[in-house]
């Protein structure tokens, strides 16, 4: 994107040629795999651990919204094939996971999930609750999410697990990692 000066790739045409990694002036483009096999083993409910997920989801109006135009990458339209889950994946979810769509980086209806939870459980502020994190985009919706659940549980242990996540750029993550230890989330 010229306005913005960032790479932009259009996950539609990308076929992982590599072609704009040879072609990047900056020389800061990087082919990462993405087509590997990945498979969902979870043990959460039989260690009675409840596993909730956020689903980055936008609607087709994304690019004349706020994020759209500081991030003009279309991505997780709801109902497109970049938003869905892959089969594997969703059949593992369905077994007693909770999930929430959400239309920006953090997600309140997880804070207000878990803050119940808490609850719940008596621990109003968090003590003796804990929160472990991972996922993409480190720098965006990872940080938020772990800052709107330390905000509303400030005792808690909020973790995040930083081989399970990855940000915009190795730069990003790394910078993300450290202002969540500035804000007292262990990161593992």
């Amino acid at each position: 994107d010229e306005r913005l000066k960032i790479a932009v790739v259009d996950e539609e045409k990308c076929v992982a040629c590599g072609k704009c990694v040879a072609a990047c002036p900056k020389g800061v483009l990087d082919l990462q795999p993405v087509n590997q096999p990945v498979r969902v083993m979870c043990r959460a409910a039989e260690e009675g651990t409840q596993v909730v997920f956020t689903l980055d989801t936008h609607d087709t109006d994304y690019m004349e919204t706020r994020e759209g135009r500081f991030l003009p990458v279309p991505h997780c339209i709801q109902g497109s094939e970049g938003w869905a889950l892959e089969p594997e994946i969703a059949q593992e979810c369905r077994r007693g996971m909770i999930s929430f769509e959400k239309p920006t980086f953090g997600s309140t209806a997880l804070m207000h999930h878990v803050a119940a939870a808490a609850g719940a459980k008596g621990c109003v502020s968090g003590k003796g609750l804990r929160v472990e994190l991972c996922g993409v985009c480190t720098d965006i919706c990872v940080v938020s999410n772990a800052l709107l659940l330390k905000a509303a549980l400030p005792e808690a242990d909020i973790l995040v697990d930083s081989a399970l996540c990855a940000g915009v750029t190795p730069e990003k993550h790394a910078a993300a990692l450290e202002t969540l230890r500035s804000c007292q989330v262990e990161v593992k």
